[in-house]
């Protein structure tokens, strides 16, 4: 049963809320008492119609598996707050992961606390008319940054005791046994004395407890990478702006189709045209897409849940492999098709990584390039592959793009694949402009590909299988799709 506190603390001596005058700007006009008494008058009380989440059941089970694991202690998972882009401006806030995890807020400044199996999440609520915040702060104030849900509103729609944010620091002044996350809000870590063991303790579990995915999580995955696929599929739509404004154009049209069907893109989109493609992370995005030129794009939609999708797809700008690309490019298919092989139960989750470079390695001493056998390269004292290849095969998905980094390394990536573990299988070839040691055609040419997959009971699911990944479907998609 979810219950609330008054809007306004009994006791605001110590408070995190912080005052209207912490978000007003020197340019601002002044504010004399007759404006300001005229503003606080005269307005209708209204309603936020807030449904239940969705995620309300998933997530108070998640609460439950958690308290089970530190019974009788207090723990402390803020949200966290706004973070300056320049000056007087934030980025859109999005909330701590573990959070969100555990109940499903996307407020800001909230924290949530669980203590004997009991939860309270200590909130901001919607701007009062009796002070000057509603109408003078540029970061809480409704006429500025919108309406924000009441305590009520918050605890109606995610089954959860709300009380208000400023009585927090009295909670957390009251002597328990403490966990904090810390990292998320440097205020609340300053409130909460710690030890860095337990804390550190509470980061890992919290990573952990994620390494599973439930059926909510998994529908809310393949939601995002339905959409993903619709943002590629309109990036080759408007492949004639993409020739003539180039990496920008794709990047703009696929964040288009990540915030109209979703709360964001879950990542810097990567959109590199010939040489950008051997650069792992390019996300300055600004080069021009060239005919002859392979097209590689990395990109993933990110849910109103905030669970992300990571997809990588290349492409030929012509529509058309050459020869050398093909061969290329069905060398790195072949390596994340052995990859995919290797997701099943009871698999280390390094062995689709395993797989896949001994393919590659296979692959690169047949073109001449390795200094030694295939098999004495992948040696893990030697490694010489590596050059064109860089990074690991996969990576956890979920909330995070790169998720549950925080769990014990035994566990993951040490650990074995389990039916509900959602990861990456993205095997590439990266052959740098600069890199004497490989034929002239292959320099500057960048090849990866990247799906999403769920482990099930006797292997696996492609949540991004829409995507077509065979040179010859890819072919074919193009041409549906650009005439």
């Amino acid at each position: 049963m979810s219950a609330e506190q008054p809007e306004t603390p009994a006791d605001t001596t110590a408070t995190l809320s912080s005052s209207t005058e912490e978000h007003v700007e020197s340019h601002d006009p002044a504010v004399p008492a007759a404006y300001a008494d005229f503003m606080r008058t005269g307005w209708a009380e209204t309603g936020l119609d807030l449904p239940a989440h969705p995620v309300t059941p998933w997530a108070a089970r998640r609460r439950e598996r958690l308290a089970q694991q530190f019974p009788g202690e207090r723990l402390v998972v803020p949200a966290g707050g706004f973070k300056v882009r320049a000056n007087d401006t934030d980025y859109r806030f999005r909330a701590e992961t573990a959070h969100t995890y555990l109940c499903g807020n996307q407020t800001s400044d909230a924290v949530l606390v669980l203590e004997d199996g009991e939860a309270v999440l200590y909130a901001r609520p919607r701007s009062s008319r009796e002070t000057d915040e509603f109408f003078r702060d540029r970061q809480y104030g409704e006429l500025w940054a919108g309406r924000r849900p009441s305590l009520r509103e918050i605890s109606d729609s995610l089954g959860v005791t709300t009380r208000h944010l400023d009585e927090l620091p009295a909670e957390l002044g009251r002597d328990a046994k403490t966990r904090v996350l810390r990292g998320a809000d440097p205020r609340v870590d300053a409130l909460a004395a710690g030890d860095p063991g337990r804390d550190a303790d509470l980061a890992r579990v919290l990573s952990e407890l994620r390494l599973v995915k439930d059926e909510w999580e998994v529908a809310e995955l393949q939601g995002a990478c339905d959409t993903t696929t619709l943002g590629f599929e309109d990036s080759v739509r408007e492949w004639d702006r993409v020739l003539e404004h180039g990496e920008r154009w794709i990047e703009g049209t696929f964040f288009r189709r990540a915030r109209t069907h979703g709360n964001d893109i879950g990542y810097d989109s990567i959109v590199g045209g010939g040489r950008h493609a051997t650069v792992l992370h390019w996300t300055q995005n600004d080069g021009p897409v060239t005919a002859g030129d392979l097209l590689l794009l990395d990109m993933g939609a990110e849910a109103t849940s905030l669970y992300t999708a990571d997809v990588t797809r290349t492409l030929p700008v012509d529509g058309r492999f050459s020869p050398l690309q093909r061969d290329l490019y069905s060398l790195v298919l072949a390596a994340q098709e052995a990859g995919l092989d290797a997701v099943r139960p009871g698999n280390a989750f390094r062995a689709p990584h395993e797989a896949a470079m001994t393919v590659l390695a296979h692959g690169l001493a047949e073109l001449g390039l390795l200094p030694c056998s295939a098999e004495e390269a992948l040696s893990p004292d030697s490694r010489v592959y590596a050059r064109w290849t860089l990074h690991g095969t996969s990576h956890m998905l979920g909330l995070d793009v790169h998720d549950c980094a925080a769990s014990d390394p035994d566990t993951y990536p040490g650990g074995d694949l389990a039916e509900g573990m959602v990861l990456t299988v993205e095997p590439g070839l990266y052959f740098q402009d600069s890199d004497l040691l490989v034929p002239e055609e292959l320099r500057g040419i960048g090849i990866r590909i990247e799906d999403d997959v769920v482990v099930t009971a006797d292997g696996h699911r492609n949540l991004s299988a829409a995507l077509p990944r065979d040179p010859d479907e890819i072919e074919a998609w193009m041409d549906r799709l650009r005439s």
